[in-house]
């Protein structure tokens, strides 16, 4: 029977980086699932009351490293190179605030605007599933994860900011509560860590943040495919099946998404390649995931009962 795990943000599961060389705090069997929360991408665990917003109250940065705060890793038994991690989202709730925030020297370096930080307080509704700002705005909540990922094969710490073919700072707002992230395994064990929540974000996430929150739930139940073969994170989500495409321009990271889901297409209708990029043409959208952590991504989506 499969079971029920629950991991806290603490001295145990925070931290800052991924590494192979990090011992998991958890290990699961394919099919158990983990109940989870999380801090915001700054560590914080209060909302932002002003000054600079990378100044703002932490709690202690247990194995600090390069960047969001993360909880994990996570262990799935029998997970090798070559297999598939299965993340069933089953639940993201948000907890009650968020930020959007750009530091003057981005929004200098990025949009040529001079001056202070521009920061955005938001109070958050999860059961009206709402979000309204200093200023009066009001947007609706669509909370997801940014970062679900795993580790380099390479020994040492990475930083949790660029996102990888085995997943990490993916940014992509689709994965989405009833969603299902495919990732290749890079390491024995896979060693799954997550965090970076999202209460909303739009494609491209152009100011460098989305309303960055903590998490006060999170449900996932992990699984393993031995048989398949994915050469870059993929999801089935309920807005259709999703390729991610990462690269250092927008071109590359096109081809590569394009390329994922000309082979995905072949695949679920039984077509050639020349024929899947006939029908990827008809019924495929290109969208932009982000374009402000280095390496960029795009990612196409296949609508669910697009092609009959």
């Amino acid at each position: 029977m499969a079971a029920q795990h629950t991991l806290m943000p603490d001295e145990n599961t925070l931290h800052g980086y991924f590494s192979c060389e990090m011992e998991p705090v958890l290990t699961v069997d394919p099919g158990d699932s983990v109940r989870l929360s999380t801090l915001d991408a700054w560590w914080s665990s209060v909302p932002y009351t002003g000054g600079p917003i990378e100044e703002r109250p932490k709690v202690p940065q247990f194995r600090a490293g390069f960047g969001h705060a993360l909880v994990g890793p996570i262990a799935v038994r029998g997970a090798v190179p070559g297999n598939v991690l299965e993340v069933h989202v089953n639940a993201v709730i948000p907890g009650r605030w968020g930020t959007c925030a750009e530091p003057q020297v981005q929004l200098n370096a990025r949009y040529g605007i001079q001056g202070a930080e521009a920061v955005h307080t938001w109070v958050l509704d999860p059961e009206a599933m709402t979000a309204r700002n200093q200023h009066g705005h009001r947007v609706a909540l669509r909370p997801f994860l940014g970062v679900i990922g795993m580790p380099p094969p390479e020994p040492g710490l990475h930083s949790t900011f660029p996102p990888r073919w085995h997943g990490g700072n993916l940014d992509c707002k689709e994965l989405i509560a009833g969603s299902v992230l495919y990732l290749p395994v890079p390491v024995d064990g896979g060693l799954l860590s997550v965090g970076d929540g999202h209460a909303r974000q739009g494609d491209g996430e152009v100011s460098g943040t989305a309303i960055e929150c903590p998490m006060d739930r999170v449900d996932l139940t992990i699984g393993l495919r031995t048989d398949l073969t994915l050469d870059c994170p993929t999801a089935r989500t309920p807005a259709g099946w999703i390729t991610m495409g990462l690269g250092e321009n927008l071109d590359e990271a096109t081809q590569r998404a394009l390329d994922a889901m000309f082979g995905l297409v072949g695949r679920l209708h039984q077509v050639s390649r020349a024929d899947a990029i006939l029908l990827a043409s008809v019924v495929v959208d290109l969208r932009i995931t982000q374009i402000v952590n280095g390496v960029v991504g795009v990612h196409a989506i296949l609508p669910h009962d697009a092609i009959g």
